[in-house]
């Protein structure tokens, strides 16, 4: 303990003379419903004490636990910086059945990460055992760094494992991206284009006037989830009928979702921790892609449908300027342009620039993408069984959320209402 808080205190002082700018985070800054969860059942005896100080333990080891969004006062750029006292909010409640009524209470509050911390949790104890739920923004981490916090939890509360210390380094430009990585001359011009006239328009979206659009928006758009389990032998037969026909369970899925959803394309996220040159092994921030399976005519049978999604999934992912091309496009794209997206497609924001970007690039102006994010599938002795509740884009009509726990896999689905 004492060895992780030197570090602490050394690197506390080099955080602060090293920012991490919000770069392509920038998507997640200004758009409402940027945050996940990941609810947990432990298989260890509640300790009030002890919950408190594996929570202190955890925000001791990620430097974006301890920070918030500031804006720089000379250059109006903004970044992580990181607060001398910030508490983790904990809150405890006592029946677990009702998760998504507090998933749902926090939400529609806003997340203002200028002022809140960018991860909340809720713990339900009981005797023997509790579930405890982790809510983090987007500007904190993807799914897996969020994954990878909840076990680092668990290894700490049930074991003492301690973290291992690990400062971030954001992808900040294309250098950090894979070879050829940048974008293909149409969306360069394109992009280029609504710089411009996001310039001549001369506006700026004010933080202030995005949290009131923000609350607004979440108050007319409801998420209704609903949660699947795979069992362990259902699970076992899809893994074997995936290797006899040689495709991924992601693959399944994705067909999966096609079929039930009956639609031709699908939106999925991809890790990328092994091909960014920024990653630090147990840093938060985001290191995923997303990037879109779209298949003409789907096909009656999953595996048939699967293998065909297998296939486009390989040729992308063999190509950085495909796999890519969403973190180019924000690099590329004017930071004060992607924070009035979302206020012009949607609210009341009267950019012509930003509302093109949101209708023609980000899928705003429809709202009825399908999205899916798989999280893998993790063993523990300690977690009994997780369940990942995805961001609700509002890009997306549904989204399936999907991690699997000592082989049970759970899927939640996401479902966007609109009210009058």
């Amino acid at each position: 303990m004492i060895l992780l808080c030197g570090k602490t205190m050394t690197w506390r002082k080099n955080m602060k003379s090293v920012k991490n700018y919000v770069y392509t985070e920038r998507a997640h800054f200004m758009c409402p419903n940027m945050h996940f969860g990941i609810m947990a059942k432990l298989e260890s005896n509640y300790d009030e004490g002890r919950l408190k100080q594996s929570i202190d333990t955890l925000q001791k080891a990620h430097p974006f636990l301890q920070s918030l969004i500031v804006e720089e006062a000379d250059t109006g750029r903004f970044y992580y910086q990181i607060q001398d006292y910030l508490n983790i909010p904990v809150m405890v409640k006592e029946e677990a059945a009702l998760w998504q009524e507090d998933y749902e209470e926090i939400s529609v509050r806003g997340w203002n990460v200028m002022n809140e911390c960018l991860l909340k949790v809720v713990v339900y104890p009981k005797e023997n055992e509790f579930q405890i739920l982790f809510i983090a923004h987007h500007l904190l981490c993807d799914g897996r760094g969020l994954l990878q916090l909840a076990e680092e939890f668990a290894e700490h509360y049930a074991n003492g494992v301690i973290p291992q210390f690990a400062p971030e380094r954001l992808i900040q430009c294309l250098n950090d991206l894979p070879s050829n990585s940048d974008l293909p001359l149409i969306s360069k011009l394109i992009i280029g284009d609504a710089n411009r006239r996001w310039k001549k328009e001369g506006q700026q979206v004010m933080y202030e006037e995005y949290s009131a659009f923000e609350r607004a928006y979440i108050q007319k758009h409801k998420m209704k989830r609903e949660t699947f389990t795979v069992c362990n032998q259902e699970l076992e037969k899809i893994l074997t009928l995936c290797k006899q026909h040689n495709v991924t369970v992601n693959d399944w899925l994705i067909a999966k979702m096609m079929l039930e959803e009956n639609t031709n394309k699908v939106v999925i996220a991809a890790d990328i921790r092994k091909q960014t040159k920024c990653y630090r092994q147990g840093a938060m921030g985001n290191y995923s892609t997303a990037f879109s399976i779209f298949v003409k005519k789907n096909e009656g049978n999953v595996i048939s449908l699967a293998k065909r999604v297998a296939s486009l999934v390989t040729n992308i992912c063999q190509h950085p300027q495909k796999e890519m091309l969403v973190l180019a496009c924000y690099i590329h794209m004017q930071p004060e342009l992607i924070d009035a997206v979302a206020i012009s497609t949607l609210g009341e924001f009267g950019s012509k620039a930003g509302a093109f970007v949101g209708r023609n690039m980000f899928g705003y102006g429809s709202q009825n993408g399908y999205s899916i994010t798989n999280l893998g599938k993790i063993k523990s002795n300690i977690i009994e069984e997780a369940i990942f509740i995805p961001p609700a884009s509002p890009a997306n009509k549904t989204t399936w959320g999907v991690l699997t726990v000592n082989s049970r896999m759970k899927v939640c689905v996401s479902n966007l209402i609109v009210q009058s």
